[in-house]
C-alpha cells in the first residue's frame, strides 16, 4: 500500500486526454484584416475542446520571406489550452482560413488569413505538421506578440521567448494600440 496522497488508478481514468498549451499565430494583409482577425479568434473560441487563455495585442508587420511586394500584415498570437490532437487543430485552422477565402497559390504571398500552429505542448513533431513551427524562432511577428502575453514562455528546442526576441531585429514590428481583438469566450 502506498502512502502517496493522490494515487491514481489508471484504469479509472477512462478517455481523459492531457491538456496541452497551444500557441497560434494569426496574420492577415488582405481585406479588412482587423475584422478578419477578430472573426478568426471568435471561431477559435467556438472550437470544442479548445479554451482561449490569452489574446495578444495586434502588431503591424512588414512581410517576411521572399515576397516583399505586398501590403504589411496585421499579426497576433492566441494562447489556448486543448485536449485536441495537433492534426485536429490543423484541420480546424485550415477550415477557418478557408472560410475567409484563403488561397495557397503563392507561398509567402498575400492572404486574407493565415493561422499557424506554433506549438502544442512540448510535442516535437507530427506526421503532417512540424512542431514546434520550424520558423517560429526566426519570426519577430510571432515572438513579439507572444512575449506580450506569455513573458515566461518557451519555444521547445529554442529556449525562452524573451531571449529569442532580445537577439532579433524587431524594427518591422509595430504595436497597433488602435486595434483591439477580444476573445468571445474564455475570459
Amino acid at each position: 500500500m502506498s502512502n502517496a496522497p493522490f494515487d491514481l488508478d489508471v484504469d479509472t481514468l477512462g478517455n481523459l486526454r492531457p491538456i496541452s498549451k497551444v500557441v497560434f499565430s494569426l496574420g492577415s494583409n488582405q481585406g479588412d484584416s482587423a475584422e478578419i482577425l477578430q472573426e478568426a479568434v471568435d471561431f477559435l473560441a467556438d472550437t470544442p475542446d479548445l479554451m482561449l487563455v490569452e489574446v495578444s495585442p495586434v502588431y503591424e508587420t512588414t512581410p517576411w520571406g521572399e515576397v516583399q511586394d505586398q501590403p504589411n500584415f496585421l499579426n497576433m498570437v492566441v494562447i489556448a489550452e486543448s485536449t485536441l490532437e495537433p492534426l485536429t487543430l490543423l484541420d480546424r485552422a485550415h477550415a477557418i482560413e478557408e472560410n475567409f477565402g484563403r488561397e495557397r497559390t503563392i507561398p509567402g504571398g498575400p492572404r486574407t488569413l493565415d493561422i499557424d500552429i506554433i506549438m502544442v505542448g512540448k510535442r516535437v513533431s507530427e506526421d503532417a505538421i512540424e512542431l514546434p513551427h520550424p520558423h517560429a524562432h526566426e519570426r519577430a511577428f510571432v515572438l513579439v506578440p507572444w512575449l506580450d502575453v506569455d513573458p515566461d514562455g518557451e519555444l521547445e528546442g529554442h529556449g525562452p521567448i524573451a531571449d529569442l526576441v532580445e537577439d532579433m531585429d524587431t524594427d518591422g514590428v509595430t504595436l497597433r494600440n488602435d486595434i483591439v481583438i477580444s476573445a468571445a469566450t474564455g475570459f
